[in-house]
């Protein structure tokens, strides 16, 4: 079976399911090896199909318009992006008990980015340079940004933020938190042209080959927003020199820093209390962030 249900209707896989969902619509990959991938994803259970590929099944109902939407748009992206992406292969549909779209993508090589990456300085040029070159790519015929969706105004997370807040208790020091995130909430809104945002720039979300970073992968977040959503990396992937090295090759002022350290707080409070007792991996990654955000606005 999958890993442990980490949201109550969601649906279980294994390396047999995947087997039959082959053999019924393609057999030329059914006899290939299967193995599940260990993650702290939340969305989708992968399993590397072979040496060169990777089946992503969505786990909860949430996630299955993401398959479509990066097979539409990661073909156009990738050739401006200085970092390789996931190449869409094929698209699989309901089938076997299993109640959703499922797909089919390249296998990239490389470990996350969770103390993998040899130097942090260095990794803060990479990764800024691929925001820039994402940031500038043409937004022309981009789907629109879903309510709450990532690169929006951060006040459309505040309800969610301090119901979190409140759910953690003294798990978290709820005064800095809300202290912090009025901060952000505080800072002037983003008044320049929208642009592409990957919106879940997290250690799980960066591959790393000799210990430099090599890809970017779940673009479950695309959307066209406010470029400081891909600050986010500062709090929970960079520290100390690194983090001022990936503010100062981005050209970061003051306020989108703000916004993005509050992107940053409102990804890790929101997904601490929900996941607390399933994702273990998910909450070290929460909770280095929002150390993080907090050691820096008391600064």
């Amino acid at each position: 079976m999958g890993a442990i249900k980490m949201h109550a209707d969601e649906v279980s896989t294994d390396a047999t399911l995947v087997r039959r969902l082959l053999i019924g619509q393609f057999p030329r990959w059914a006899d290939l090896r299967i193995d599940q991938v260990a993650s702290y994803g939340t969305d989708h259970d992968i399993y590397r199909l072979g040496a060169d590929l990777v089946v992503r099944l969505p786990r909860i109902g949430w996630a299955t318009g993401q398959a479509a939407k990066e097979t539409e748009w990661l073909p156009r992206l990738a050739p401006h992006l200085p970092l390789a992406l996931p190449v869409p292969v094929a698209m699989g549909h309901p089938a076997e008990g299993y109640p959703f779209d499922w797909s089919v993508w390249t296998w990239l090589p490389g470990e996350n980015a969770n103390g993998t990456i040899g130097d942090l300085e260095q990794a803060a040029v990479d990764l800024a340079a691929f925001v820039t070159a994402l940031h500038r790519i043409d937004t022309t015929g981009a789907h629109p940004r879903p309510p709450h969706g990532r690169g929006g105004p951060l006040r459309e997370g505040d309800e969610q933020v301090r119901r979190s807040i409140a759910r953690l208790g003294d798990r978290i020091d709820g005064a800095a938190a809300l202290r912090s995130w009025q901060e952000s909430l505080d800072a002037p809104a983003w008044d320049g042209p929208e642009v592409w945002v990957h919106g879940d720039l997290l250690p799980g979300n960066l591959l790393v080959v000799d210990g430099r970073l090599s890809a970017v992968i779940d673009f479950g977040g695309l959307n066209v927003g406010d470029p400081a959503c891909d600050l986010q990396p500062a709090w929970n992937v960079f520290t100390g020199d690194s983090r001022r090295r990936y503010r100062a090759e981005l050209e970061v002022d003051d306020a989108s820093w703000l916004r993005g350290r509050g992107w940053a707080l409102c990804q890790a409070v929101s997904a601490l209390p929900y996941y607390w007792d399933t994702n273990p991996g998910m909450i070290r990654q929460a909770t280095h962030a929002l150390a993080q955000v907090l050691a820096d606005s008391s600064r």
